[in-house]
C-alpha cells in the first residue's frame, strides 16, 4: 500500500510539473486559453445604426426585436445635406453613447505640424470596451465619453474590425471622437489596416460569425454593410494608409525597400492605395509597377519587414529619411508590448488587446504609445505610463 501511495505521489508530483512547464512554454510563446464567449456578443436586437443611401434618401437602420419574437427594422430618414441623432447600443453593458450623423465625408490631409502630443494605438479588433476604456484611462476622453484631449492627436494605427464583437459600436465611436476633436482644436487619425481594407473588398472571412447576421436581418449581404452605399463604408474608404504628424509617421505595416526606391510622395502614396480599397489584389502578368503598393506582402498596410526581414539600421533610416520622418509607428504584427526598435526608429504599437465578451489566460491588458515632443511613453490601461 505505502508503495501505491508512493507512485501516486510521484505520478502526480510529475503531473503537475509537466502542468507548469506546458503553461509557461505557452504563455512564453503568447498562446492564450479562452474561457468562452459571453451569449451577450450574439444579441442582434438594438444593433444599428447602420446607414445607408437609398436614392434621394438616407436611412439609417435599427435591428429591434428578438430570435423568439422574430426581429425587425426600424429605420430614421436623413437628408442629404442634414444631420441625425443617433444612438448605439452596447450589449454587454446594457449602455448607449450618442452621436451626430452627417452624410459629409470629406479625405484627411497626410502631414501635421503643430507640435502636440500623440496618443497612438492599434489592432484593437472590434473591441469597443477595452477601447473605450483605455481612452478613459489615459484621459484622451471623459467618463461620460467625451472627447478631453483638447488639441492633441488620437492616432489609430488599423485593425480597428474584424475578430470582434463590437464592430458597429467601435467605428461609430471614432466616428464621434473624430467630430468632437475636431471641434476643440484635435484630431483623430484613422489610419486604415489590412483588415479594413478587407472589409471594404468584401471579405469578410476574419469577421464575427454575428455580422452575417446582422446583414440577414437588413436583408442585405455582409459586404454591404462597408459598400458604397453605406455610410460608414464611404466614410472609411476616405481615410489615408499612411500620415506624418509632427515627425512621425504612422502606417499600420511598414515601408517596404521598394516602395521607398520607388520615390513615391505621401499624397501619392495614398491616392493610389485608396484607388485600390475596393479591389483586392491579384498578381497579373501586365500588373503596373505601382502594384507593389496594395500588394499582400510587400504593401504598407501589410509589411512586417521590421520585424521578419533582416533590414539594416540604414535600410530603415532610408526609409525615413526619403519622407523627411525621424521615426515610424506601426502596428500589425503582435508585440509582447509597446516598445522601440532599430535605436528608436521604429515604434511598435500592437499588443494583445483584452476581448469583449471573452475571457482569456493569461489576461490581456491594452498598451499605447504616447510621443510628446523627442520623449516617447509607454501608455498602460491603469492609466499609467513608462518611459521609453
Amino acid at each position: 500500500m505505502r508503495l501505491i501511495l508512493t507512485n501516486l505521489k510521484h505520478f502526480f508530483v510529475t503531473a503537475t510539473l509537466l502542468l507548469v512547464t506546458l503553461i509557461t512554454a505557452a504563455v512564453a510563446f503568447g498562446v492564450d486559453i479562452d474561457m468562452g464567449d459571453n451569449d451577450l456578443a450574439y444579441k442582434l436586437g438594438g444593433e444599428g445604426p447602420h446607414v445607408f443611401y437609398e436614392g434621394d434618401n438616407i436611412a439609417a437602420h435599427y435591428i429591434k426585436g428578438g430570435g423568439k419574437e422574430g426581429f425587425y427594422i426600424e429605420k430614421e430618414y436623413m437628408a442629404p445635406d442634414g444631420q441625425l441623432d443617433a444612438e448605439v447600443y452596447f450589449p454587454l453593458e446594457d449602455s448607449t453613447f450618442n452621436l451626430t450623423i452627417t452624410p459629409h465625408v470629406e479625405t484627411p490631409k497626410a502631414v501635421y505640424n503643430d507640435g502636440e502630443p500623440i496618443v497612438a494605438i492599434s489592432d484593437v479588433e472590434s473591441n469597443f470596451k477595452t477601447f473605450r476604456d483605455f481612452l478613459i484611462a489615459q484621459q484622451v476622453i471623459d467618463a461620460d465619453l467625451n472627447w478631453a484631449f483638447g488639441k492633441g492627436h488620437l492616432v489609430l494605427v488599423g485593425d480597428f474590425v474584424d475578430r470582434g464583437d463590437s464592430t458597429t459600436q467601435v467605428l461609430w465611436f471614432i466616428y464621434k471622437l473624430e467630430q468632437e476633436a475636431k471641434a476643440a482644436g484635435g484630431t483623430v487619425h484613422f489610419i486604415l489596416g489590412n483588415h479594413e481594407i478587407k472589409n471594404l473588398q468584401g471579405n469578410f472571412q476574419k469577421a464575427a460569425d454575428k455580422y452575417f447576421y446582422v446583414a440577414a436581418a437588413l436583408k442585405k449581404q455582409e459586404f454591404d454593410l462597408f459598400g458604397d452605399d453605406a455610410l460608414l463604408g464611404r466614410w472609411m474608404a476616405s481615410k489615408n494608409t499612411i500620415e506624418q504628424i509632427n515627425g512621425y509617421l504612422f502606417v499600420h505595416g511598414g515601408l517596404h525597400p521598394d516602395i521607398v526606391e520607388a520615390g513615391y510622395s505621401l499624397d501619392e502614396l495614398n491616392t493610389i492605395v485608396r484607388n485600390q480599397y475596393r479591389q483586392a489584389y491579384v498578381p497579373t502578368q501586365d500588373e503596373a509597377a505601382e502594384a507593389i503598393l496594395v500588394h499582400r506582402r510587400k504593401g504598407p498596410s501589410w509589411y512586417r519587414g521590421y520585424f521578419e526581414a533582416d533590414l539594416s539600421q540604414e535600410t530603415v533610416e532610408k526609409g525615413l529619411k526619403h519622407f523627411g520622418a525621424k521615426a515610424v509607428v506601426v502596428g500589425h504584427q503582435p508585440q509582447w508590448s509597446v516598445g522601440k526598435h532599430y535605436d528608436g526608429k521604429v515604434f511598435a504599437v500592437n499588443v494583445k488587446h483584452p476581448k469583449d465578451y471573452r475571457g482569456s489566460f493569461p489576461s490581456k491588458r491594452s498598451e499605447g504609445l504616447l510621443l510628446n515632443g523627442v520623449d516617447a511613453f509607454r501608455l498602460l490601461d491603469d492609466g499609467t505610463k513608462e518611459q521609453l
